[in-house]
């Protein structure tokens, strides 16, 4: 009888994990400070320091190393013109925007 007590927890907490990390795309979210609500950018608060990580769909989240920022901004500017927003406010950041296509694959 415990024991699928135990399972049935287990299978409700996963379904409320799994509709809320769908309702969410992915995302590019202050760490350091979570209280952000798009005052400044991301790329003022990266030249203060600041950590940000990217929350994809299923809610797993990648802290970016300054090597992968670099590389980020290489290939998508637009993600660090876009307003910052910290964890407290992950509901009212906007999605990543898409990558630019280059010229020569159009």
């Amino acid at each position: 009888m415990r024991s699928k007590l135990v399972v049935g927890l287990i299978l409700a907490v996963v379904a409320v994990m799994f509709i809320a990390s769908g309702a969410m795309a992915q995302k590019l979210l202050c760490v350091s400070k979570q209280d952000l609500k798009g005052e400044e950018t991301v790329d003022s608060c990266l030249a203060k320091g600041e950590r940000f990580a990217i929350v994809d769909q299923y809610g797993i989240v990648r802290i970016l190393t300054p090597e992968e920022v670099a590389l980020t901004k290489a290939f998508n500017p637009k993600a660090f013109q876009m307003r910052a927003f910290g964890l407290k406010y992950q509901k009212d950041a906007p999605k990543l925007p898409a990558m630019p296509v280059p010229p020569e694959a159009q």
